[in-house]
């Protein structure tokens, strides 16, 4: 699309910082606030790409470091992109593999140009830095284009913070040099400290990129440190640009970040839980190994339209998931995903319609974690 990069706001809530925006990119259009299917090896799992249409997926995302340990770059290049290669013809967005490098190679360096590392596989050497993520994400033929950054873990000294942050900053500077198909999001950093997430916030927004992520949120800190780091960066970032958390949340904490503001997420969780046999409905989750099951005749939530419950009893998925079928985890996914799919549309609904800040205190006073009970 030739107006790729345009972030209209339609809507804004007048009780608190949600936004209701229009962000265009090259696949199509997204609509926000979205969540964004995690597809970390070139597919989301257990599902196809026409489910996640069906389910009213917008955009997924891939990752990095990932495919660029497996399957490798010239198989990417011969399949003309990621685009081809998972037969999704949606928007994309690539995360930069600064997070992986971090959190999974075995052996790492990590040097003003980059990060030399043993990947988790097989234990190759490997390098990675801002001009390698970017031309690798160029070859994937990513819709968005996260840049390379340092995730300093929880918890992190003031000093190792801004250290990390200085290396992060000089990196953003060599990433938007790299000319990418797709926008580049830069990251804000600076761990739980404010003036670092002010500062990071201000620079990466003097460099006018089409977005920004707050990364380094869901890495172990106290939910109210996560909700400190977007308080302390969003006032920072431009208006008019979409922003991004990265990584999160629960149902609860997505709502929370679009009531300050967030416009885009993504998680592992719907997923994640859906192979511990672990639902998602609108009162909290739901662990469908429990015998109070087995003679449930009804779906997993009433109302909800997914696959799943349009089909199934949550008798017959516990029996499924008791007996290890892989149908079980297939239909556990689709529902939590259509969940995840569904809360960001009635999100945007609310926001268009004045109401959103009333529906989120009430849902998140409703939602409850429901741990499993041994049987």
């Amino acid at each position: 699309m030739s107006d790729a990069g345009t972030f209209t706001l339609l809507a804004t809530d007048p009780r608190s910082k949600a936004r209701r925006g229009r962000l265009v990119t090259a696949h199509g259009i997204l609509e926000t606030p979205v969540f964004m299917p995690v597809g970390t090896q070139a597919t989301v799992k257990c599902c196809s790409p026409d489910e996640l249409h069906a389910l009213g997926a917008q955009i997924v995302l891939g990752n990095t470091y990932h495919l660029f340990v497996r399957p490798g770059m010239d198989v990417m290049r011969h399949f003309g992109g990621l685009h081809r290669f998972m037969a999704w013809d949606g928007p994309i967005l690539t995360d930069s593999g600064g997070f992986q490098v971090f959190s999974l190679a075995k052996l790492r360096k990590v040097t003003e140009e980059g990060v030399q590392f043993q990947n988790h596989v097989d234990g190759t050497p490997m390098f990675l830095g801002p001009r390698e993520s970017m031309e690798i994400q160029a070859a994937l033929g990513s819709d968005i284009v996260m840049l390379f950054d340092e995730c300093p873990p929880h918890p992190c000294s003031y000093d190792d913070a801004a250290k990390s942050l200085d290396l992060t900053l000089r990196w953003a500077a060599r990433c938007k040099e790299v000319e990418t198909p797709g926008m580049k999001f830069g990251i804000v950093q600076g761990s739980s400290h404010a003036d670092l997430r002010r500062r990071s916030a201000e620079a990466m927004a003097a460099m006018d990129f089409p977005g920004y992520a707050i990364g380094g949120v869901s890495v172990g800190e106290p939910e109210s440190e996560m909700m400190a780091a977007v308080e302390n960066a969003e006032p920072y970032l431009p208006t008019t640009k979409p922003r991004y958390a990265m990584g999160l949340g629960t149902p609860p904490q997505m709502l929370e970040m679009v009531a300050r503001g967030i416009d885009m997420f993504d998680c592992v969780l719907p997923t994640r839980i859906a192979r511990n046999g672990t639902a998602f409905t609108r009162t909290g989750t739901i662990h469908l190994k429990n015998a109070g099951f087995a003679m449930d005749t009804g779906p997993i939530e009433e109302g909800c339209t997914c696959p799943a419950c349009r089909t199934f009893a949550r008798g017959y998925l516990r029996h499924l998931v008791k007996a290890e079928e892989i149908l079980a985890l297939r239909m556990i996914s689709l529902h939590n995903l259509h969940f995840y799919i569904d809360l960001m549309r009635q999100a945007r609904e609310r926001i268009e319609a004045g109401t959103f800040d009333e529906w989120r205190r009430e849902f998140v006073a409703g939602y409850r974690v429901h741990n499993a009970t041994a049987e």
